[in-house]
Formats: C-alpha cells, structure tokens, sequence
C-alpha cells in the first residue's frame, strides 16, 4: 500500500479525498496496489465526516511519519504552504500541489529541491483545474518549439464577461451573483483585477521558455474597467471581450501578459463560455492546438491532483522532467507588443471623429446610437505608439486591445 497524506481540507482536498476512495478500482488497476490517504492536516475536526479519524493538526505528525511517500498540498497561498511543502521535499516525500500561488512564487526552489532528492514536485491542478496543460507541455508537444501559449485561464472572469455580453448586465451586479452563485470569492480581487490569470501564465511561460518568468513582472490587468457599452461596440465588429493571459515567443525575447482582449468569432478562444477555460498552444510543428474543459470546480481539481499522485507513485525514486530549469528571464515591456486598439471617445462623432480617425492612422469609425461618444478600431501598432498618439486627446474614455486581423 502507497500511503499519501492531504494538507488542508476545503473544497479541492476534500474533493482529492473523495477522488482516491471513489476510483480505488482504477487506481489499483493503474498501480498494481492500493493509494490510500492516511492523514489530512487541517485546523479544523470534521466530526461525521468519513475521514474524521486521519485528521492531525500538527505538521510534524506529518512530515516525520516515514509511511506517507506522497504529499498532497491544497492549503492555498504561501504561508504556511511553503514552509511546509519544502520541508516534505526535504524529508524525501514527493509533493503534489494545486497552489498557483505557490508555484509562481517559489517553484523554482522548489523544483531543484526535488531534482536534488530524486523526487517529483507536481503542479498539474495550479493551471486550469482539471485540463492537462502542464503535462500535455512537457510530453504530448515532445520535440518542438513552443511558440505561444493564449488562453482563458479564470472561470470566475468569464463568466462575469459572459453574462455581460449575454445580457447587457452591470459588471457589479453580475458579480454579486457569481459571489452568491460560488463562483466568485467573497474577496474576488485576484480574479477580477487578472492577479490570478497572472500567475498561471507566469507558470505556463516558465514551462514553455525552461526559465523562471517572475509573475511580478507580467502587466497584469483585470475586468473591472469593462462596461455594457463595450459589447455593444464589440458586436458591431463581430468580436468577443474574453479575458486573455498570453505567452509569445519572439525573436528579442518573450511577451507575457493579462489584459481583456478583443477577438474574432473565427478564433477558437471567442466560444469559450462560461466558467469554462480554453488554452492555445502553437508550436513550429504542430501550429495551433486547443485545450478545454472545467477551470475550477472541486472534482474537476482533484482528477489533476490524482493523475499527479499517480505520476508520482510510478517514480517514487525518480526526478521527472518537470517544469523549468533556466535562470529567470523578464518578459518585454507591453508598450513594445502590437494590436489594434478599440479607443473609446467623449464627443460626437459627426464633429469629431473624421479628425481622430485620421490622427491613429485612418482608424475605423463605430457610433453607437443613443450614446454621446464613440469608439475607433486602430489599425495594428506598437503599443508605445499608441501611447504617443492618445496623449494627444483629453477625451478617451478607454481602451480595448484587439486581435482582429
């Protein structure tokens, strides 16, 4: 018998809990013996509950048992989840994480501790929940260059940007009801302001480069500053507003960011509803693949958490190639990428516009009617040189990044 301990009980570890008794069978069958939890560390007792008897609230009764081989981390943020993690490396044990945050801050000491064990640090559930990206990574696109990693990396965005589009609702109250729903956090901050889709593509472009992409230094920018009026200038183009987390390749380096993104109906991305999330991969073989499926979601979660367990029961002595190696590397400064740029504008169109549009390089014109202002579709530029143009204007409501093309 493989024995694993769960450190924290919510919502994903308990659902880890229920995933390893519900698929012993297949487990077994997998393994050839049986992967059982024999404790959970957690503040908390859960009396009734079915693991009432293996909860422990001491981490030394963990960390020092010599039983347990796999170590499962869903305690959320960095501390304690740090300490604790790297000293189950430490003591030889493999560890198995959903901690986005954790990864994007400390997996590259975390990774090398584990190489330097012969053990396996796993990670699979910190990005998209249940959708095998990690893996699919590092083994499915074996042999070619990955050259950029796009996608819809936060359910709770979604489906605020869905229900907006959808519906024509308010960006506060439909937020109110995802938190009322549970898709939304009573705190929703590290959703809506992108802090989230931060840190899992800051891991996706680690994966992708073998280097360390500090998630710190990704431009960060979330949904809030969207309105009703914004879907209904993308309607008129035939477009969507997703929020999008972005990893490119390119020949001076590599862009990576989060910021809402306008796009086409003919690109994969724009059917994306929902709590659901959606990832492209391009590779200089393969060109564009796309991965989709549940983000969130306790089981969803869990399936990621046990395909890692297993992963790690097959190697108990031996350090996969997993995750980075390199030595950190900063992405571009975002005013060196290129878009077209949806520019919205206090006026009137009639006396304003033609001036405007001849300013940012003969933009298309959108009049909303009923409105009193306007929007312009911005032919592709450098970002630094948008930047130029619109401090040219006290009028400009917003903008809106666009891949139209």
């Amino acid at each position: 018998m493989i024995k694993a301990a769960i450190m924290g009980c919510g919502t994903i570890g308990s659902g880890v809990y229920e995933a390893v008794e519900r698929n012993q069978e297949v487990i077994q069958r997998e393994l050839g013996e049986e992967l059982r939890i024999a404790k959970i560390l957690d503040l908390r007792n859960f009396p009734g509950e079915p693991f009432e008897k293996l909860v422990v609230h001491d981490f030394q009764e963990l960390v020092s048992d010599p039983e347990i081989r796999i170590v499962v981390e869903t305690m959320g943020g960095t501390k304690p989840a740090y300490e604790f993690v790297k000293a189950c490396l430490l003591a030889g044990k493999q560890v198995v994480t959903s901690n986005k945050a954790l990864v994007a801050a400390h997996g590259t000491e975390l990774l090398q501790i584990a190489r330097e064990k012969q053990i396996n640090f796993f990670f699979e559930a910190a990005v998209g929940g249940g959708i095998p990206v990690i893996r699919n990574l590092g083994s499915g696109y074996a042999g070619q260059v990955i050259t950029e990693i796009t996608g819809i990396l936060n359910g709770t965005t979604n489906y605020i940007l869905t229900r907006m589009e959808r519906e024509g609702a308010d960006f506060a109250a439909v937020l109110s009801e995802a938190q009322e729903l549970g898709y939304a956090e009573r705190n929703p901050e590290a959703d809506i302001e992108g802090y989230d889709s931060c840190r899992k593509i800051a891991i996706l472009a680690s994966i992708m480069t073998d280097r360390e992409v500090n998630f710190e230094e990704v431009h960060t920018e979330g949904i809030t500053k969207i309105d009703s009026l914004d879907f209904r200038y993308a309607a008129k183009l035939g477009a969507s507003i997703k929020l999008v987390g972005s990893a490119l390749r390119e020949a001076d380096g590599i862009a990576v960011t989060v910021f809402p993104l306008l796009i086409a109906q003919d690109n994969p991305l724009y059917s994306v509803s929902g709590v659901y999330n959606g990832i492209l991969v391009k590779g200089n073989l393969l060109d564009t693949t796309m991965l989709y499926g549940s983000g969130a979601g306790m089981l969803p979660t869990a399936s990621a958490v046990l395909a890692d367990m297993l992963e790690a029961a097959k190697h108990p002595a031996e350090n996969l190639l997993y995750g980075w190696h390199g030595k950190a590397l900063s992405p571009k400064p975002v005013a060196e990428s290129s878009h077209r740029y949806l520019v919205r504008f206090a006026g009137n169109a009639a006396e304003l516009g033609a001036e405007a549009a001849e300013r940012f390089g003969r933009a298309e014109l959108i009049v909303l009617e009923g409105t009193e202002e306007f929007a312009l579709l911005t032919p592709r530029m450098r970002e630094r040189e948008y930047r130029t143009i619109a401090a040219g204007f006290s009028n400009i409501i917003s903008m809106i990044r666009a891949e139209l093309d």
